[in-house]
Formats: C-alpha cells, structure tokens, sequence
C-alpha cells in the first residue's frame, strides 16, 4: 500500500443530506487513506437538521460540515480528486465542471431522505446511510493500488448497483 491519500467528492443537487452523510462516512472509515468532500450543483445552503442529528447520534464528528458548491472545488486552490461519486439522479444528470486530473466518477443514486416527511423521515435517513456505508465499504476494500484502471473504474460503477439503488442507477457517472 503507497501512503498516497486518495481525495474523494460527493456530488449531489443540495448538498444537505446524502452527500453530508458520505463524506462523513469516509471521512472516518477511510482511516486517513481518504480525504472526503461534498458538494452540489445548486446548494441549500445548510446541512439538513436530520443528517446532524443521526450523525451526532452515532458519534460521528460533523464540525465543518456545510452545504456547498461544486465551484468551489473548480479553482486553481482546489483538491485534485481521485474519485467522483454522484449520489442523486439529478446531479448524475447534470454537465459537471471539467474536474482536473481526471478523476474516476461512478453514480451511487440512492433515494433522498429529506424527500420523506413526517415520523418516516428518520428512518429514511438512517436507510441512506447504510446504504451508503454499504457503498463505501467495498469501496474500501477495492485494492485501487493493485488494479488498473478501468477494472477499477468497473467496480466503481457496480456497487452504484447496490441494494438501495435508484431506477437511475446509470446516471451520467461515466463522465
């Protein structure tokens, strides 16, 4: 294993829900070998009051976690990414910034929790971040060092097709 740390952007529409709960996730799973960002293509602005709290609940660190743009990682000053992972339909759809260094992107569409009301809410929340701890942890246990790259880039888009994918499991991750 090199000691390189792989940089990891979580794309979604708002950047309020699913994305937080993915940077998050790798952000402590990743054991420092992943630095994870999020990111959305037209940001609420806040971090939805449920992604904390069900952090929060299991003990995950969620200082510095905000609502965000995209643009933000398209400046000079900006981390290179390794890997993209589109994690709504919406923003797998949209033309992304041009990302340097040509990042491996895969869409991982899981339904949007912030979407549910009423008492289903939390559990919709707590749905989206098996799933996507599910996710990440075959990404994990992906030997990225040991593989080239459109084997990886393959098994990037399979687990997109994990339990919990959307009917848009394709999305546009292949950009």
């Amino acid at each position: 294993m090199t000691g390189k740390v792989y940089n990891v952007l979580f794309l979604c529409t708002g950047n309020s829900a699913r994305s937080i709960l993915a940077e998050a996730l790798l952000n402590r799973d990743g054991r420092g070998r992943f630095r994870a960002y999020s990111a959305g293509s037209y940001p609420k602005g806040q971090v939805h009051p449920m992604a904390i709290e069900l952090l929060q609940s299991l003990d995950f660190p969620t200082e510095g976690l905000r609502s965000k743009s995209w643009n933000e990682f398209t400046g000079p000053d900006a981390p290179v990414f390794d890997f993209i992972f589109t994690v709504c339909d919406n923003a797998a759809g949209e033309t992304c910034p041009i990302w340097p260094g040509h990042p491996m992107t895969a869409h991982w569409g899981i339904e949007d929790p912030a979407a549910v009301e009423g008492e289903e809410q939390r559990d919709a929340f707590r749905r989206a971040l098996q799933y996507l701890h599910n996710r990440i942890a075959l990404f994990l246990n992906l030997p990225i060092e040991g593989i080239d790259r459109l084997a990886t880039q393959r098994k990037l888009k399979d687990i997109g097709h994990t339990e919990g994918a959307t009917n848009n499991a394709e999305g546009n991750g292949d950009r």
